[in-house]
């Protein structure tokens, strides 16, 4: 018996039942589900000093707990002392087990402890059923070591879904667990 993440097991027990009948697929497969997510953090600093990167590299793969790898630039910017090549950020993408460990880390543990939290954003979908937030500091994260940290910095999340429309996707989110905003707020 292989481990399964809760938030997996909960998916398939509840999540498609309630959603099946909410929105009355024809068949269960139609039920959207929660494909990948994608942890991007931009490093502009990283033109003046290389280490940033390393570091950003080393926090992004403690924090999604898989190798983390640098993004380079693909323009030359003279104004911001940019060359093509040049690593300025980071990023992940979480499929499978480790996108849903991530994502109960992240409802569980990491934003109530952003202070004064009342909850994500519900306007940031894109229109085809994918959502977008951004953390301002990556210090919320308990994998993080404060006293390590030598530059804060932020990054965004997008939950990328099989749903068709963000009607859908805010409805699979929400069952999930994703703390969105009361609508009268």
């Amino acid at each position: 018996m292989s481990y399964v993440p809760s938030l997996k097991t909960k998916y398939r027990n509840e999540v498609v039942k309630d959603l099946h009948e909410k929105f009355q697929y024809k068949s269960s497969m139609q039920v959207p589900k929660l494909l990948k997510i994608c942890l991007n953090q931009g490093v502009g600093a990283a033109t003046q000093d290389k280490k940033l990167i390393d570091a950003a590299l080393n926090e992004m793969t403690t924090i999604a707990g898989q190798k983390a790898v640098a993004t380079k630039a693909t323009k030359s910017v003279s104004n911001f002392k940019l060359r093509e090549g040049m690593a300025i950020g980071t990023r992940v993408t979480l499929r499978n087990d480790q996108m849903y460990e991530f994502l109960e880390r992240l409802i569980t543990v990491t934003l109530p402890r952003v202070r004064d939290f009342k909850g994500i954003n519900d306007k940031s979908f894109d229109g085809n059923g994918n959502y977008s937030m951004g953390i301002t500091e990556q210090i919320i994260f308990p994998e993080i070591d404060i006293d390590k940290v030598n530059k804060i910095t932020g990054m965004d999340i997008t939950f990328v879904t099989s749903a068709k429309t963000d009607a859908e996707a805010y409805a699979l989110l929400k069952a999930m667990g994703l703390p969105f905003k009361n609508q009268n707020n």
